[in-house]
């Protein structure tokens, strides 16, 4: 049970215990401390920052989809397939028209396929250490790849949570933040001071001994779809103390179908294979 839902039927029942002591002792009723003008003003901004979210179930789009590691690039075209809550999937040509590889992203594991050598990952994201090590699940992804908020351990953020949030405006801009106490873990976002509009999120991890991991996400060329605004440009850098990766995805002919597989089977024929192994061959296939 999560705890805000804890803390809200504790706050029902709570009050039902206490009318039921026969106690004399009279219950210490703790004043709740009022609402700062500072606290409004960020709460309104939140606000406007989640109603650029868009809504739709389905969200499809042609894509551009390029890999830089040290001297090796590969562009593939292909196109992104996301189901809100379920799915986010790359599908990745070569020539045009052959599907090279595959990525696949659920609440319970990572796809990763080599079409072309019959290779695949398949694995739960704590196996995936740049994954683990940023404290990234699927909820993540999908507010990444949405152009939305999130907190960690949480599929959504809601208006009860705006306050674990801080906000520091700048500008044109609002740098929005989220680090819990003790962890090594920081969260970090940029949106547009007037609109609400996120352009830039940080993920950091810092480790004294093992070393820093940072992912960066930038969003431009926003498009409608809706009555929102969707990032048709995105780029990724991933910084690991060994290496650096970065990852440009360009959106086209953005729409909402629903006419496709949300699950890849992957055939007998296919190997399974280690992360290093596989990225290795996808950046052989550009």
């Amino acid at each position: 049970m999560k705890a805000t839902t804890f803390l809200k039927m504790a706050a029902l029942v709570l009050p039902l215990m206490l009318a039921s002591c026969h106690s004399k002792k009279q219950a210490v009723v703790e004043e709740p401390k009022p609402i700062t003008q500072q606290q409004i003003e960020q709460n309104e901004f939140l606000q406007m920052v989640q109603d650029n979210s868009v809504q739709k179930l389905f969200v499809t789009s042609k894509l551009k989809f390029t890999v830089e590691m040290g001297d090796r690039k590969m562009t593939l075209t292909g196109n992104l397939r996301m189901k809100r809550d379920d799915v986010i999937m790359l599908q990745l040509m070569a020539f045009g028209f052959v599907e090279a590889g595959r990525l696949e992203f659920t609440k319970d594991y990572v796809l990763i396929m080599d079409r072309v050598n019959k290779l695949y990952l398949k694995t739960p994201y704590r196996n995936v250490s740049f994954l683990r090590n940023s404290g990234i699940n699927f909820h993540t992804l999908q507010a990444l790849f949405w152009n939305e908020l999130f907190l960690p351990n949480e599929e959504a953020v809601d208006t009860t949570m705006f306050t674990r949030f801080a906000t520091t405006r700048g500008g044109e801009e609002v740098i929005i933040n989220f680090e819990e106490e003790g962890s090594k873990m920081n969260y970090t976002w940029l949106a547009n001071d007037k609109t609400g509009q996120i352009k830039m999120a940080n993920i950091a991890y810092r480790d004294h001994l093992k070393g820093n991991t940072q992912l960066n996400w930038d969003y431009q060329a926003f498009e409608k779809m809706g009555k929102q605004q969707f990032p048709s440009e995105m780029n990724v850098t991933l910084t690991t103390p060994e290496k650096e990766v970065m990852l440009g995805i360009k959106l086209t002919y953005l729409d909402n179908k629903s006419d496709w597989e949300t699950r890849t089977k992957v055939s007998d024929k296919y190997r399974q294979v280690t992360v290093d192994e596989i990225l290795q061959r996808f950046l052989s296939l550009g």
